[in-house]
């Protein structure tokens, strides 16, 4: 369903010459959604009605300065009692995007935030590999304890210690 969605905005903003406009009015929704505690549960929670939703949206997207084609798409979301979908919706719409620009997704795990200078090396060491620019989509899991998950496409590089860690009581094991 989020996919469908997604489809139909990218559909209609690049009909109307407005991909640029919705990929960057989407991106602020996503990281308003993100940075808000009290946002994020809006989205998810069924508690909230319509009403409450479309109000507390329209001024969110008044403050953000976002108008047009995303915040009507919100709007209908809203109507539709789809907003719980629409981080999903967000990250399709994206795909879509950066297969237009042929771009690569990688999804990236790391026991600690990288800093900005680390995930440009990665970005370029990914170029190296695939050919392709690569967008990244950096996730922190503790359980990692260090090193890298690295997934793009269907392709996976697992270089993290977590995995190493297991490897090597799993080879004990084996010895003993």
């Amino acid at each position: 369903m989020a996919g469908r969605y997604a489809t139909a905005l990218f559909e209609l903003a690049e009909g109307a010459n407005g991909l640029d406009a919705a990929a960057s009015d989407l991106a602020t929704v996503s990281a308003l959604i993100k940075e808000s505690d009290d946002l994020r549960r809006l989205v998810t929670s069924p508690v909230f009605g319509i009403d409450e939703q479309a109000r507390a949206f329209a001024a969110i997207l008044e403050r953000a300065g976002i108008k047009g084609l995303v915040a009507n798409f919100i709007n209908l979301v809203i109507r539709n009692r789809r907003l719980f979908a629409l981080p999903d919706m967000i990250a399709g719409f994206d795909a879509l995007m950066a297969v237009k620009r042929g771009e690569l997704t990688a999804d990236v795990s790391s026991a600690h935030a990288l800093s900005d200078a680390q995930i440009q090396s990665l970005k370029a060491s990914l170029k190296t590999a695939t050919g392709r620019d690569v967008q990244i989509n950096a996730h922190v899991d503790n359980t990692l304890l260090g090193g890298l998950v690295v997934k793009v496409g269907s392709r996976m590089i697992d270089s993290s210690l977590k995995t190493k860690l297991n490897s090597l009581k799993l080879a004990m094991k084996e010895a003993s």
